[in-house]
Order: structure tokens, then sequence, then C-alpha cells
């Protein structure tokens, strides 16, 4: 798409490139600084849900929850993966809800953490049984 001439341009603006103004720059890294500030607001695990906490694995699914509250998420469904790392939000029961702004996800806890007395704790997330040492 051709740049249209200055005079045809009601707003003074300075090209950095043919489809990049200063202004949008600047939106775009104020956008940027904005999503990676919200990036790090969650809560902290709560006491009540340490157990929580850990490296959590499946054959085709890791979860790891931090006790600062963020979770890194892999799940591989054939030739798809999904990969979230962000915060936790909330949690309301044994479910919790991970994400930025009005973008979360809810894990559904059908099974939570259990010491299984073999040296290992299970816990059901999503359907998917997963383990961690204890």
């Amino acid at each position: 798409m051709p740049a249209l001439p200055a005079a045809a341009c009601p707003l003074p603006i300075h090209r950095i490139s043919p489809r990049l103004t200063t202004r949008s720059a600047f939106a775009a890294a104020a956008l940027t600084l904005v999503a990676t500030l919200l990036a790090g607001c969650g809560q902290p695990v709560p006491p009540e849900k340490a157990a929580y906490v850990g490296q959590w694995r499946a054959d085709k699914m890791t979860l790891r929850i931090s006790a600062d509250g963020r979770v890194d998420y892999r799940r591989v469904e054939g030739a798809s993966s999904t990969k979230i790392s962000a915060p936790i939000q909330r949690f309301e029961g044994p479910h919790f809800d991970v994400g930025v702004g009005p973008f979360t996800t809810r894990f559904t806890v059908s099974s939570p953490p259990e010491d299984d007395g073999d040296g290992a704790v299970r816990m059901t997330v999503d359907g998917v049984p997963l383990t961690r040492p204890r």
C-alpha cells in the first residue's frame, strides 16, 4: 500500500517505515510494556493450596506451579500442542484460573493433590492424572 502524500494526512506524522509511524510505534511499545507488567500480576499460592506447588507430569502433559503463583503448562494432543505461561489469577475450590486480564484459562481439578504413599503425589487436572515427587 503506497504512503499518502503529506498534504493528504491531516495529522503530523513521521515515518519510520512505510507501515509504521512514530505514533503507532509508541502505541505498540506502550501496549508491550503494559502486557509485560500485567504478566507479572498474579497471586502467590495460598498456604492451604501449597500441595499444588511443584512440577507435575503425565505422558503428554507437564504443569509447573511455583509458590509465587506462576504456571507453566504444556499439553500435546495428536499433532497439536498447547503452551501457557501465566500467573494464577484465583483459586475457586480445587480449580484455578490462569492468565492475564480478561484472557484466562480454567484448570479443572477433579482430584486435588494427594500423597499416594509410594513417594509421589497425584492430582487430576483437566481429566489427566498427574504425578510429582513428594
